[in-house]
């Protein structure tokens, strides 16, 4: 029989100490909380914030204490293009945008954007669910954002001072767009003048004549309380704004398998929570609007008003992956 002499016994023992410690060091540093600093730019009744507080509650079941959601309100880290900033920067670690927003780090996105290219919702969710979903995702993640599912704000709409129900009632008109060259493209062909602003800073540009119209969702439409500078709604449903729940790769790249795991569940939980919402929202949003003097408009000569638009498919098909992809999505 061999008999272990007793240096060895120690080094053994100290190697077995050695190794439980090694274990116990990362279960304590997979078990810190990590905050998590969420930008929203509406207040707590608004789908954009509810989302997150349902994300974290889905969280703080799976993985008690590991993480503590900072959820930031009402803009104030920004518009859509400054958070995501913050995001690649890692002074943010998630928010919502829209696609319009990304574009300029992933111009493919515009194609979700294409006017009158989507019947409805469920139009939408099938290509976003799809191959197109996932090719976008990739080039997200290539430019520092992981995506981990799309959402719906809903129809945009043509909001005025003055009523406008047909296309060639706009020429002239300086209309605030999203910083995006596909939004600037399409209210360009209607005779107007784009002008580039936050949506944050659209209140005080329609209040004071530095924009006379806009386009926007019912849902953002009375969260910002448009309807007091700009009471026209026409219902053109030209684009339907998809956006993204996303995370920084920075502080992706630092979680474990497992918190990935569960807060992608979580999000995607989210993303058909907050879907959900937003029609509920936009129903409330327009009876809003209508007891504080909105107007709700039909648009008149509505071939003229995709004609005027559809330009843009030709224009952006080299971006968005040709004609033929365009085809396949609106065929969907």
């Amino acid at each position: 029989m061999t008999m272990i002499n007793r240096r060895k016994l120690l080094k053994l023992s100290a190697a077995g100490v050695a190794t439980i410690g090694a274990s116990g060091l990362v279960r304590s540093a997979n078990a810190r909380t990590r905050n998590v600093t969420v930008a929203s730019l509406f207040a707590d009744d608004k789908p954009e914030t509810k989302i997150w507080l349902k994300i974290s509650e889905l969280v703080e079941a799976k993985l008690p204490g590991r993480f503590k959601f900072n959820i930031v309100r009402s803009g104030a880290l920004g518009g859509e293009k400054e958070v995501a900033e913050g995001v690649r920067l890692g002074s943010i670690q998630a928010s919502l945008s829209t696609v319009s927003s990304l574009s300029g780090w992933v111009p493919e996105l515009q194609i979700l954007d294409l006017p009158f290219l989507f019947r409805d919702g469920e139009h939408v969710r099938r290509v976003v669910t799809g191959d197109t979903g996932a090719d976008l995702k990739s080039k997200l993640a290539s430019q520092q954002f992981v995506a981990v599912d799309f959402i719906n704000y809903g129809a945009r709409h043509l909001l005025t001072k003055e009523p406008v129900t047909k296309s060639v009632e706009l020429e002239g008109k300086k209309i605030r767009v999203i910083q995006s060259p596909l939004h600037t493209k399409l209210w360009s062909a209607f005779g107007t003048t784009p002008v580039g602003i936050p949506i944050t800073e659209t209140y005080n540009a329609l209040a004071t004549g530095v924009a006379d119209a806009m386009d926007l969702t019912k849902s953002a439409y009375a969260g910002f309380k448009l309807y007091e500078v700009v009471p026209y709604m026409t219902e053109t449903g030209h684009i339907w704004a998809s956006g993204v729940v996303y995370y920084g790769a920075a502080f992706w790249s630092q979680l474990d398998d497992e918190e990935k795991k569960v807060l992608s569940d979580a999000s995607r939980e989210g993303a058909l929570y907050f879907n959900q919402l937003i029609v509920e929202d936009e129903a409330k949003s327009v009876e809003l609007a209508l007891s504080k003097g909105g107007k709700l408009l039909k648009p008149e000569d509505y071939d003229a008003w995709q004609k005027g638009a559809q330009g843009v498919w030709q224009d952006f098909a080299g971006t968005v992956g040709g004609i033929d992809r365009i085809h396949a999505i609106q065929a969907a």
